[in-house]
């Protein structure tokens, strides 16, 4: 099983196990982090696209970490003119263990149901 997560204006691609470095999140070490912004989820057979997201899914996962990634040189170059900036950046990144891709419960679906009859 699979689903496809929107999260710090990016989608990607999650299974139960994987290890996924997002842009920072605000969340401390050891912390559980739930994501509500499910595009996409397939278990093998069937297929559920959202409009945009999937109702009612959620995918849980566990951080690990905290870090920055490989530094990167922004060069600015005007020829002729003696113009010249260098300058680095280390993208900030969280590195969270995807621990269960969690389905709508029957009683959950049950009572939504009863909530439109009555209206």
């Amino acid at each position: 099983m699979y689903a496809i997560i929107e999260s710090c204006g990016k989608q990607y691609k999650v299974a139960q196990g994987d290890v996924v470095f997002f842009e920072k999140l605000d969340a401390e070490v050891d912390k559980k982090v739930t994501f509500e912004n499910v595009v996409l989820v397939s278990d093998g057979e069937k297929i559920e696209i959202g409009n945009p997201y999937v109702k009612g899914f959620k995918v849980e996962g566990k951080v690990l970490a905290h870090g920055k990634g490989k530094k990167i040189i922004v060069f600015k170059y005007k020829p002729k003119k003696n113009y010249r900036r260098k300058q680095g950046h280390r993208q900030p990144y969280t590195k969270v263990e995807i621990t269960a891709i969690k389905k709508p419960t029957a009683k959950k679906q049950a009572a939504k149901a009863e909530e439109k009859v009555e209206e």
